[in-house]
C-alpha cells in the first residue's frame, strides 16, 4: 500500500472560466511536510480552497485521492471530519460566534465522525486554556466574537489555536506566516512545528524563507501558472529568496 495519503493527479481547475490550476500532479505521505512557493496569482489560494471544498470552482479534469477517498465528492464537512483543516490566508469573521464555541462545535463534530464521547466542559475548558497559553492570547479573547475586530496577527494565532485544538491529520496552511511581528511569527511557526508527527501531514504555502527555515520541509515545490515547474529540497526556498522566481518562469 502506498504511504501517500494525498495523490492530487493531473488536476485542472477554473474559475470563471478562466484556468487557475493547470494539470497538476502532486503526492503528499504521511508525515511529510511539503512546501508551496510561487508569484502572486499562480494559484497557490486555489489548490488550498479546493482542497477544503470551498464553493466557487469548476474542476475541468483530474482526481484528488485522500486517504483512499476521492475527495471531490465529499462535502467540506465531511473533509474536515476526515482531517482536513486549512489555515486561511484570510481568516473570516463570524458576527454572532464565539472563539469557544466555534472551535468546541467544531472539536465534538469531529469526536462524533470518529464514534468518541463527547468531551467533557471541565476537560475542554482546561485543554483550550493550555493551548491558548502556549500562543498567548488572553483568556477573555476566547469569548469574543470569532476573528471580529482582531487584527490580522490575532486572527493567525487563532487558526493556530484550531490546529492545536484539532489535530488534524492534513493540515493546509495558507501564508498563515503573512501579518504577523517578529514575537507573533516565532509563536506561531514553533507551535506549527510542535504538531508534526509521523501520522499527519502538512502542505505549507508561504512566500518567505524564514517560514520554512523553523518548520524545515521534507520538500519544497515551485508553482507557476498553476503547475509545478519544479520540486526539491529547502535549497530551492533559498533560491527564491535570492533571486526571484525568474529562473523558473515568471519574473513576479
Amino acid at each position: 500500500m502506498s504511504n501517500n495519503f494525498l495523490n492530487i493527479k493531473s488536476l485542472s481547475v477554473k474559475v470563471d472560466d478562466k484556468l487557475i490550476i493547470n494539470n497538476l500532479s502532486l503526492s503528499i505521505g504521511r508525515g511529510e511536510v511539503h512546501a508551496i512557493m510561487g508569484p502572486n496569482g499562480s494559484g497557490k489560494s486555489t489548490l488550498s480552497n479546493v482542497l477544503a471544498g470551498k464553493d466557487g470552482y469548476t474542476i475541468v479534469n483530474g482526481a484528488i485521492d485522500f486517504s483512499g477517498e476521492d475527495l471531490i465528492s465529499l462535502e467540506p464537512n465531511e473533509r474536515a471530519n476526515k482531517g482536513i483543516f486549512l489555515a486561511f490566508q484570510y481568516p473570516v469573521e463570524i458576527p454572532g460566534v464565539t472563539n469557544i464555541n466555534f472551535i468546541k462545535t467544531a472539536l465534538e463534530s469531529n469526536r462524533k465522525y470518529r464514534g468518541l464521547e463527547p468531551i467533557k466542559p471541565g476537560e475542554f475548558l482546561k485543554l483550550i486554556k493550555e493551548k491558548s497559553k502556549i500562543l498567548g492570547i488572553p483568556e477573555d479573547r476566547l469569548k469574543r466574537q470569532l476573528n471580529v475586530g482582531f487584527s490580522g496577527g490575532e486572527k493567525k494565532r487563532n487558526e493556530a489555536l484550531q490546529l492545536l485544538m484539532l489535530e488534524p491529520s492534513l493540515a493546509i496552511l495558507d501564508e498563515t506566516d503573512s501579518g504577523l511581528d517578529v514575537d507573533a511569527f516565532k509563536i506561531v511557526a514553533d507551535t506549527i512545528n510542535s504538531t508534526r508527527n509521523k501520522d499527519n501531514s502538512m502542505l505549507v504555502i508561504t512566500h518567505y524563507q524564514r517560514l520554512l527555515e523553523r518548520i524545515k520541509p521534507d520538500i519544497v515545490h515551485i508553482f507557476v501558472d498553476g503547475s509545478i515547474v519544479e520540486s526539491g529540497g529547502p535549497e530551492l526556498a533559498n533560491e527564491v529568496e535570492s533571486d526571484g522566481y525568474e529562473r523558473f518562469g515568471d519574473a513576479k
